[in-house]
């Protein structure tokens, strides 16, 4: 009897579940969405930091929201002027940037998404509309129900 190394066969079945993946074609549309969504973020991220919120400062009267902090223990400074300490802070003004660009891009990704279920139903109502077309007429209700008493009618008149 052939002993199966445990390894080897772990190693190849991992190996051939991997090359099935790789082969099906969901992970080159993944690859594409990451890829896109990627550029997408560099282009919100630009959007709110670059237009935003600088719109924003300018009616807040803030220069910039990524500068807006909290300090909870200044810097400590040698006689030079040498940051000895950093100082302790918490940054809400990039956070508020951060929750923006969340928003933003949340808003983004759902109003693509609606707008690719809407396509999607079309196809599929078109398509199911094409297979009620082309699917062969069979009798009506009626038919069958008039059909049903006729062998009846027949079958009794044999009867009797």
């Amino acid at each position: 009897m052939e002993k199966k190394n445990k390894l080897t066969g772990t190693v190849g079945s991992t190996v051939s579940e991997f090359k099935a993946f790789i082969l099906k074609g969901n992970i080159i549309d993944m690859a594409v969405g990451v890829i896109i969504g990627g550029a997408f973020g560099k282009i919100v991220t630009s959007l709110v930091n670059d237009i935003l919120m600088p719109a924003l400062g300018a009616i807040t009267g803030t220069i910039s929201f990524s500068d807006l902090k909290w300090v909870i223990k200044e810097a400590e400074l040698d006689a030079a002027g040498a940051v000895v300490t950093p100082e302790t802070a918490i940054l809400y003004g990039s956070f508020i940037q951060n929750i923006i660009d969340f928003l933003i891009i949340g808003v983004c990704i759902f109003a693509m998404v609606k707008v690719a279920a809407k396509v999607t139903a079309t196809f599929t109502r078109a398509a199911a509309k094409e297979a009620e077309e082309k699917a062969p007429k069979g009798p009506t209700q009626e038919e069958l129900l008039v059909e049903i008493r006729d062998l009846l009618k027949a079958k009794q008149t044999e009867e009797n």
